[in-house]
């Protein structure tokens, strides 16, 4: 429907503070479980957080040490004027400030190592994680979104380990200190004193109330839009293709406008903390002064008192100001944490697996006995039943969505079918583990990807442990020696992802040259020779007979060259097998094959189906 066109939809979501801050709310009961799993990374390096724990201490004692020596020296010079007293106090001030200033690195020092390890850990969990999802999980999830937990969220939470977690610690012990000095001083004064805080409660349960759905919103937002340049990006040639550089670059900015709004809202609140800190921190000012001289006057306090406990009140509102925000940085933390263990709590495809076997492999022969899957309510191959015995070669073809590739996925269990068997060698693929199954196959698909790095190491993906002889001698049994050598650097020649450099037919045979150094018992062919010239094909044709031999072979095919000398050939259509059997004997039927075959070769019709 038009209404659903990804260039549309944006533009049908005017709302731009979100759908999702009621979710948040909702979530808001597993902050507690979030903040306990980040425990539990940085729980390893407890030495070094006591550490840092015995640092703050000391830091703070410091600086509730200084105001308390500057107020007595106040009270000696006054009654005494003894100067001498003076030289020592400052003297013990220097010293003070010293160990303060030297504490507080060695705090950061220790605490930063401790932050950075930690998120080292939750990083590659999570990237580990990843590596053993499913494939479905992916169908359904924008690279992008991933790649924004993979850095944004990781990001936020180191940021917050390096500083905030000090802070907070800080904060509290300065409380507690300040708290304990100003009873001890004069109670009723720091009864008065403390008249402001229930004012900074209540305005901070305000802010925070509002900040913490915000902040969640904003993290999303940020997914999504990291997810839409990735998917424009990737598709560049389609944009340009059907000119909708306008359409792409308005949806941006409706995604853009987005973030932005959310973006606004929760940096405004939660800039209100500081405001009505500072605003709280002048009222507490003027009551210790009104009430201080007041007090002074009957002789309750001194101006040592006076002048301790003023510079104790800033010290008071500022770890205050300082829990505020901290707490808005680690609602944030908090809601990027989340979306981290959301997808370190996704089903792990390799779960449960102890219990199941290796596949023993003596032959490779391959059989699908009734099988079904759909992807949701819809069937995609319905009662599939086909064998291939070893070294034999099964093509499948038959119209776009007939079921082809679905039934490749099946084999290699990255989808599980509904109903029905696929066993090989007598073993049923479900009751073995699926690393060993797919170490038994090998994929040429029609979109080749190489990796980043060397041509010698793309190859040697087939199998790591490869020697330099194995992968020249792979290399060249796919017709990719030649074309290797005279690159500037040889093997040695380094491609992107895209294969920029080399063309598509070369990619083809270094993809080839992979799976024969896999050496694979089962190979995967997913039209490896669609838009190629014809004299790549004729090299990627040998290199593919080279690499078939003595292997079963499963075919996706549109080419006729590819399919002719199939052992058995599968139409499809529907997710269903309306005939099988070897090109002569599909001729002979004069059924559907027959006449795609025939359509072929009228004029202006190429070899393909």
């Amino acid at each position: 429907m038009a209404d659903k066109h990804p260039l549309i939809e944006p533009f049908q979501h005017k709302k731009l503070i979100p759908e999702a801050a009621p979710d948040a709310k909702k979530r808001a009961a597993d902050w507690k479980g979030t903040l306990k799993r980040v425990w539990s990374y940085l729980a390893v390096h407890r030495s070094k957080l006591l550490l840092v724990t015995l640092m703050i201490t000391l830091s703070s004692a410091m600086a509730l040490t200084g105001p308390l020596l500057v107020g007595l020296s106040i009270d000696t010079f006054l009654v005494d004027g003894d100067l001498v007293w003076i030289g020592y106090m400052l003297a013990a001030l220097a010293v003070i400030y010293i160990m303060h200033s030297v504490s507080v690195f060695l705090q950061h020092f220790w605490m930063v190592a401790v932050a950075q390890k930690s998120v080292y850990t939750i990083r590659t969990d999570l990237f580990d994680h990843l590596q053993r999802l499913p494939v479905p999980f992916f169908d359904r999830r924008q690279q992008g979104d991933l790649m924004s937990r993979l850095t944004n969220d990781m990001d936020n939470i180191s940021n917050t380990l390096n500083s905030s977690v000090i802070q907070i610690i800080q904060s509290v012990l300065t409380l507690g200190g300040i708290l304990v000095v100003m009873l001890y001083l004069s109670p009723l004064l720091t009864v008065l004193t403390l008249t402001i805080v229930p004012m900074m409660v209540l305005g901070m349960k305000w802010i925070t109330k509002r900040t913490g759905p915000l902040f969640k919103e904003q993290q999303k937002r940020l997914g999504d839009i990291n997810g839409y340049v990735q998917e424009t990006m990737s598709g560049q040639q389609i944009v340009k293709a059907f000119s909708r550089e306008e359409q792409v670059i308005d949806s941006f900015t409706e995604k853009n406008e987005r973030l932005r709004h959310a973006g606004f809202w929760a940096q405004t609140i939660s800039g209100f903390i500081p405001k009505l800190m500072n605003m709280l921190n002048n009222l507490s000012f003027a009551v210790i002064a009104g009430a201080g001289g007041l007090l002074a006057l009957n002789g309750m306090v001194t101006i040592g008192v006076i002048v301790i406990f003023a510079e104790y009140a800033r010290q008071f509102t500022r770890p205050l100001n300082d829990l505020a925000n901290q707490f808005n940085v680690l609602l944030s933390a908090v809601a990027g944490a989340e979306r981290v263990f959301q997808i370190m709590d996704e089903k792990d495809e390799f779960e449960r697996e102890e219990e199941q076997e290796e596949l023993s492999l003596t032959e490779g022969s391959v059989t699908f006995d009734d099988v079904s899957f759909g992807y949701g309510n819809e069937r995609t191959v319905d009662h599939i039943s086909f064998s291939a015995a070893r070294g034999e070669t099964v093509a499948f073809v038959g119209p776009t969505g007939a079921g082809k590739t679905t039934i490749i996925s099946l084999l290699a269990r990255f989808y599980e079918p509904d109903q029905g068997r696929i066993i090989i060698d007598g073993q049923n693929i479900l009751s073995v583990r699926k690393a060993s199954l797919r170490r038994q196959m090998a994929f040429v698909l029609q979109d080749t990807f190489l990796f980043s790095g060397t041509i010698m190491e793309n190859i040697r993906y087939g199998r790591l442990h490869a020697t330099d002889e194995e992968v020249y001698r792979a290399a060249a049994d796919a017709n990719a020696h030649s074309f290797i050598e005279h690159l500037p650097d040889g093997y040695d020649t380094v491609i992107d992802s895209e294969g920029g450099g080399i063309s598509q037919g070369q990619k083809q045979l270094l993809s080839i040259a992979r799976a024969l150094l896999a050496d694979p018992a089962v190979l995967v062919l997913d039209e490896a020779t669609s838009s190629i010239d014809t004299v790549t094909e004729v090299k990627i044709q040998q290199a593919l007979k080279r690499l078939m031999k003595g292997r079963t072979s499963l075919v996706i095919a549109h080419r006729l060259n590819t399919i002719r000398e199939a052992d058995q050939i599968v139409v499809l259509q529907e997710g269903r097998i309306m005939e099988s059997g070897s090109h002569e004997e599909l001729l002979e039927q004069g059924g559907y094959y027959a006449g795609m075959v025939h359509s072929q070769f009228q004029p202006g019709n190429t070899a393909v189906v």
